[in-house]
């Protein structure tokens, strides 16, 4: 049998919301998926220098085991070297796209011995509640993804940007299924991020949200971050 996790999800639209539960079997990471090629290939640049193998193609549609996805208000990762970062999520169920968000917690310092191992290394938060795709398509770009930390002591602004910086997600999955790939109910797809403000570090607290200003609306998560001891 296929490996599977099921959450308890909160399905909203304009005309209410109702709880599901849903398996999902396979996750996927959209990497390199900013619309501005320059400003990509400058952060291309800028990894390459470090030691991050740039990528074969842009984007790049990495798979992590589903059972690094989670709803947990805490997760553990090894050491300080990891971060988060606040990315609109599809999910497909009954047929039907929905847009989530969740947070690609990454380990930054095993970055360099491949992109898949680092994102394999870190659970994936995701908030437990959707809104139709259909919903948000015709206001799209004004969408906004929103990040903050906690760091010395308070809340600081970690990310904050549109998602009209990305590929939406008719131009994402136009490129995932160009590449061979279906997205087929159960798949739930990581969209792409924002810059960090100050730089990608380790926070001990990570909140994301994904907001609608036209339909006044926002999907948020928060959850906590302990590092495992390194110890050999």
């Amino acid at each position: 049998m296929p490996a599977t996790i099921k959450i308890e999800a909160k399905f909203t639209t304009t005309e209410g919301s109702h709880e599901k539960t849903v398996t999902i079997d396979k996750a996927v990471i959209g990497g390199w998926t900013g619309r501005d090629k320059t400003a990509l290939q400058h952060h291309i640049d800028e990894l390459a220098k470090i030691g991050v193998k740039p990528p074969e193609q842009t984007p790049t549609f990495y798979r992590v085991g589903v059972s690094r996805l989670t709803t947990a208000d805490t997760i553990e990762v090894i050491g300080d070297g990891s971060s988060g970062e606040v990315e609109y999520v599809m999910l497909k169920t009954g047929g039907k796209i929905w847009v989530g968000a969740g947070s690609d917690h990454t380990d930054r310092v095993v970055e360099h011995m491949g992109i898949t191992i680092a994102k394999q290394l870190c659970d994936k938060p995701i908030a437990l509640e959707f809104w139709p795709l259909e919903e948000v398509e015709g206001h799209w770009e004004k969408l906004q993804l929103k990040a903050h930390i906690f760091e010395d002591g308070e809340t600081v602004l970690y990310q904050d940007g549109a998602v009209s910086g990305l590929l939406s997600p008719a131009e994402l999955l136009e490129k995932y299924h160009s590449n061979g790939h279906e997205f087929r109910d159960g798949t739930l797809m990581f969209g792409g991020t924002c810059g960090a403000i100050g730089g990608v570090r380790f926070a001990s607290t990570f909140k994301f949200e994904l907001i609608d200003p036209v339909l006044q609306r926002t999907i948020c998560h928060s959850y906590e971050i302990e590092p495992v001891p390194i110890l050999g």
